[in-house]
């Protein structure tokens, strides 16, 4: 059935599904290690996954993780021939103060809502938490397309296949301003692929004043992965010593940590089918990803339990959005154009707060601001690129920071 409105939703996964996965598990076939055995060099370490795989059968419980999705009001709407799931908490009014920010919160790959679940309630209602009221957000999570209980991606002609970021910048804003029906400012933000999302959606879609009014747009982007290319020639460009250092190193960071991207992006199909077959192989696929990104120290464990690691697994697991959320790589590779135009910023007010252990090292303050109207800067003691969940009070307390003064001087409905 179509959902021109917000529908509301609830998870509610069913037993056969969790009684073939069990199967699976059960019959799963451990690999061969090879002469790097007990390091995490050639990939997911065999140990861990053995040990995770046992967590998974025998003391793993997807009710738990159901009941605290459910938790929050759940909705699925339909935007054109895009079906999206979204999870809105409004945030707590204030009597005679302006009415709570809507900020629009974006996941990445391999993560999904899930990452969101233990700030979403600090940033709807800061008072529960020693916070001020007047910094409450009305959130907003959307599922990325192909992801979780999103649909999968549709194509501008209607067919089923990916889309890029920006594609989806356009989405979340058709959510915030038709089918939220929101007429006032709004903020974005967001890391990994919800860093380049809410990037474009900042440059698309900025707040801006027609006729004495504020027409619906982005206020401020917060940022804790930079999300877009400053439009430059590099190799004319005159640089700082931290950027061209900076960009020494960037080359090789990423060339062992990346080469997943190229896998997705060029054959989504074939890997998709791996994915989508073994709950096993989905795990080593994503938990390589949540330990080499993360500030845990080499073991996954000390900065994630096993509960949330196999929770986002499941999200991809159980909705059959593993193939599908790769996707997304292909669109990315497909988008005209895939970077800023030249000598183009994100004129946006924006915030960037960089965690110590992420992917990549963060680029220089000096290189943010060649993409990005950069009002505050922040170098985190620790944490990496899942934020949300390493480490959700320090990312929830630099977006209040940020979007504190810039809230008061927009208008309001």
């Amino acid at each position: 059935m179509p959902y021109d409105t917000p529908e509301p939703f609830k998870v509610d996964i069913p037993e056969r599904a969790l009684i073939d996965l069990d199967e699976r598990l059960r019959r799963w076939r451990p690999t061969t290690a090879i002469a790097d055995k007990g390091s995490w060099a050639s990939g997911t370490n065999p140990d861990f996954l053995d040990g995770l795989v046992d967590y998974w059968r025998h003391g793993y419980d997807w009710q738990r993780c159901q009941e605290a999705i459910n938790r929050w009001p759940n909705y699925l709407v339909d935007i054109g021939p895009q079906r999206i799931h979204f999870i809105r908490e409004p945030g707590t009014e204030v009597e005679g103060a302006p009415r709570p920010m809507p900020l629009i919160v974006t996941h990445g790959w391999p993560g999904s809502v899930v990452e969101f679940l233990d700030v979403i309630d600090k940033l709807a209602h800061p008072e529960r938490h020693g916070g001020d009221p007047l910094d409450a957000f009305d959130v907003i999570a959307p599922s990325l397309p192909g992801y979780g209980f999103s649909g999968p991606p549709i194509r501008e002609d209607g067919s089923t296949g990916p889309i890029g970021p920006r594609a989806i910048a356009g989405l979340w804003h058709r959510l915030v301003h038709e089918k939220l029906n929101y007429r006032r400012a709004y903020g974005a933000q967001g890391g990994d692929w919800g860093a380049v999302v809410s990037s474009w959606l900042a440059f698309d879609h900025p707040l801006t004043e027609e006729k004495g009014e504020w027409k619906s747009g982005v206020l401020g982007l917060h940022l804790n992965m930079m999300g877009l290319r400053p439009g430059i020639d590099l190799k004319t460009a005159s640089l700082s010593a931290a950027e061209q250092e900076w960009l020494g190193k960037i080359g090789a960071a990423l060339d062992d940590k990346t080469a997943y991207q190229r896998i997705q992006a060029t054959r989504p199909q074939t890997l998709g089918v791996a994915l989508g077959d073994s709950p096993a192989g989905l795990a080593a696929w994503i938990v390589e990803k949540f330990r080499d990104w993360s500030d845990c120290g080499g073991d996954p464990t000390n900065s994630f339990s096993m509960d949330t690691l196999l929770d986002n697994i499941m999200v991809y697991w159980l909705t059959g959005t593993a193939g599908t959320a790769t996707w997304l790589y292909r669109g990315a590779t497909q988008q005209k154009p895939r970077a800023l135009p030249p000598g183009a910023r994100v004129t946006t007010p924006t915030g960037f707060a960089a965690f110590p252990a992420d992917l990549a090292p963060a680029p220089p303050k000096e290189w943010i601001e060649r993409a990005y109207d950069l009002r505050r800067h922040t170098v985190m003691p620790r944490g990496g690129h899942f934020a949300a969940l390493e480490e959700p009070d320090l990312l929830v307390e630099d977006i209040r920071n940020f979007f504190r003064p810039l809230r008061f001087g927009a208008a309001n409905d």
